[in-house]
């Protein structure tokens, strides 16, 4: 196994977000590896991830399920889902370098759309499969 390429999935995916142009026609930047106190009514914040290792004789690498979250406090889903559609579009699709090794695929995998009445938000968490290979080692 190799989670080597861990943090360099992740900051491709961040930087792929903040550099999208549907994206940030939506959001305005507010793409997120944290969730600031003072979050906006809608925004976009990396979350969960699982690591499983498939490395074999030929070499090293990984299979990544990652969460990117699209959070918001207005009444509706539909601005929501705007942007998650553009996420789906920015991540799916077009190549995305890594620092370290390579992005075999990256695929959708299932969105889950709930309201949080507690929190007041409504909140739809995209689920993605990416598979890395570390030509590193």
């Amino acid at each position: 196994m190799s989670y080597t390429m861990g943090e360099s999935l992740q900051t491709a995916v961040y930087g792929r977000l903040i550099a999208d142009p549907a994206v940030d026609a939506l959001l305005g930047g507010a793409v997120f590896d944290s969730t600031p106190e003072a979050a906006p009514d809608l925004f976009v914040a990396l979350g969960h991830e699982r690591a499983v290792g498939i490395s074999d004789a030929s070499g090293q690498g990984a299979i990544h399920r990652m969460r990117v979250s699209v959070v918001t406090r207005r009444e509706g889903y539909i601005a929501a889902k705007k942007v998650a559609a553009a996420v789906s579009d920015a991540l799916v699709g077009d190549e995305l370098p890594l620092t370290r090794g390579r992005l075999v695929s990256m695929r959708f995998l299932r969105a889950d759309a709930r309201r949080d009445e507690g929190e007041g938000i409504r909140r739809i968490d995209l689920w993605f499969r990416a598979r890395t290979d570390d030509q590193a080692v």
